[in-house]
C-alpha cells in the first residue's frame, strides 16, 4: 500500500508566474522527493513602492510518496 501527503509551498520569481511554479517545484524537488502531483492553489503580485510588479508568488500544493 502508498501513501502520500500533500505540502503547501510558495514559489516566487521576479519574472513570471511560469517561473514561479517552476523554481518552486524544483525546490520542493530538493528536500521532498519523490513528487507525483501540483496545483496551484492560488497566485499574487509584490508591489513595490511606485505600483509596478516586482514579485510574482503562486501558492503550490504538491503530493508526494512516502518512501516504503
Amino acid at each position: 500500500m502508498s501513501t502520500a501527503k500533500v505540502k503547501e509551498i510558495t514559489g516566487m520569481s521576479p519574472t513570471g508566474f511560469d517561473d514561479a511554479i517552476k523554481s518552486g517545484i524544483a525546490r520542493a524537488n530538493k528536500t521532498l522527493g519523490n513528487i507525483k502531483s501540483a496545483w496551484v492553489e492560488n497566485q499574487q503580485i509584490m508591489l513595490d513602492d511606485n505600483g509596478q510588479i516586482n514579485e510574482y508568488r503562486v501558492q503550490l500544493m504538491i503530493t508526494y510518496m512516502f518512501e516504503e
